[in-house]
């Protein structure tokens, strides 16, 4: 029998607004120990997501890039406007300005063979679960993942 994603997902999981100021999400995964927070409107539609290699920006900073002096003018090596965003998110004091925009989502009646791919191929941890209207009904995660393969002799 397939294993759907709900069967396995977190429901309701913690949610955070783009108000929400960053000291307050901070706390937030640090109490509950998690590591990503899905960032909702007030109709609880998905509109990002808060992961902490988001927050490593806090603490890390931003490097300007690289660049050439060339008769008199400025040539940079890699695009500048990746530092520029990368700047913003570490000045930013509110979710929404440090947020994942566009986060990857899955549906709860998906395959979890499905999710486990996603997230291999993604290089993420979590993923926010979502109705079809948008809004957030749960997250599943590597720990998911892993619970359900000990729950049988693998998944499929």
């Amino acid at each position: 029998m397939t294993k759907t994603v709900a069967e396995f997902m977190t429901p309701t999981p913690i949610t955070v607004t783009p108000a929400t100021s960053l000291r307050e999400a901070i706390q937030l995964l640090a109490e509950k120990q998690i590591s990503g927070l899905p960032v909702v409107d007030e109709g609880g539609k998905l509109v990002g997501v808060l992961a902490d290699t988001d927050l490593m920006w806090q603490e890390t900073g931003a490097d300007p890039p690289p660049y050439v002096m060339f008769l008199d003018s400025v040539i940079f090596l890699q695009n500048p406007a990746r530092y520029e965003q990368e700047l913003h998110k570490s000045l930013g004091q509110t979710v929404g300005e440090v947020m994942t925009h566009k986060p990857i989502t899955i549906r709860p009646e998906q395959n979890l063979r499905e999710a486990a791919k996603v997230m291999h191929e993604k290089h993420i941890r979590r993923l926010p679960v979502v109705n079809a209207a948008g809004q957030v009904v749960g997250i599943i995660s590597h720990s998911d993942i892993i619970r359900a393969m000990a729950a049988s002799e693998g998944f499929s």
